[in-house]
């Protein structure tokens, strides 16, 4: 018996001739499991590696979990530019902790020391660090909290720069909201923890909306990796996420009116004035 599509290899199609017009039900279920086995198959360790540092304030070697790079997809990004990847929240990694002497720093800024604020850091943290607890062989999104606020206290220790504070607050703020989206349905008192998750990011967030903002007449650029336009895009959706309405409205114009950005940034300067307007009804 000839099949639906038997004639098409006089078109040059003959090796479609086989498709069928609606999966057999049995078939489609038993590809869902195999997927779903696959997916299981996959863990968060297979990503990672030990790197090596040397620490630039006590000067010992140590070793951190980072993730392979090019092994893990970038699937998407929320509208203040966090990045979300396929299997695994790459953001728990970026915190590099010195188990020795209590330095740590987002990875772009941990070589980077002066003198002076060696001192502070050992003055200040090192005197009074008692190490880290052990991790296994991940880090779940407690270790990275702890990591961060370490990292965060570092900054404000050795006095860095606006940027690098508000930089390390805006990429605590992602784990918090990698926490929050992550927490199982069944999670005892979940909303109640999701809201504590979501004030915790919101204070987070204020503060990188503050540091960016004095560090973008004083600084000069790029800023931690981005340029002036990416840095005031980012401005605008940070003021717009912690109610600053009217400071959103100034960064997202000074996007759209720039003639140094490009169309695919313009475009979510865009999206984000169309969901300025909807906060802003609502208020």
């Amino acid at each position: 018996m000839k099949g639906i599509f038997s004639g098409l290899e006089k078109l040059g199609l003959g090796k479609l001739e086989k498709v069928e017009v609606f999966e057999d039900a049995s078939k489609k279920e038993e590809e869902a499991k195999k997927g779903k086995r696959k997916s299981a198959a996959v863990s968060e360790a297979d990503f990672l590696f030990e790197k090596t540092y040397v620490c630039p304030v006590c000067d010992k070697e140590f070793h951190s979990k980072k993730i392979r790079t090019g092994k893990v997809k970038l699937l998407a990004a929320d509208t203040d530019l966090r990045p979300k990847y396929q299997y695994v929240d790459c953001l728990k990694y970026d915190a590099v902790v010195c188990p020795h002497c209590g330095y740590a720093a987002l990875d772009r800024f941990f070589k980077f020391m002066m003198p002076a604020q060696a001192r502070l850091i050992r003055e200040n943290i090192s005197a009074n660090f008692k190490g880290l607890p052990a991790t296994e062989n991940i880090y779940t999104y407690d270790d990275a909290i702890e990591r961060h606020q370490l990292a965060l206290l570092n900054t404000v220790i050795k006095k860095a720069k606006e940027s690098e504070r508000a930089y390390t607050c805006l990429k605590m703020a992602w784990i918090y909201r990698g926490k929050a989206e992550s927490l199982p349905e069944d999670t005892p008192d979940r909303k109640e923890q999701i809201q504590e998750l979501q004030n915790q990011e919101k204070e987070l967030l204020e503060n990188a909306y503050t540091g960016f903002e004095a560090a973008f007449s004083k600084e000069s650029f790029p800023m931690c990796g981005m340029d002036e336009i990416t840095v005031s895009y980012l401005l605008a959706e940070l003021a717009r996420r912690i109610g600053r309405y009217e400071e959103s409205s100034r960064w997202i114009s000074r996007v759209l009116i720039s003639r140094e950005a490009n169309e695919r940034i313009k475009n979510r300067a865009r999206e984000i004035k169309e969901l300025l307007n909807k906060d802003m009804n609502r208020a």
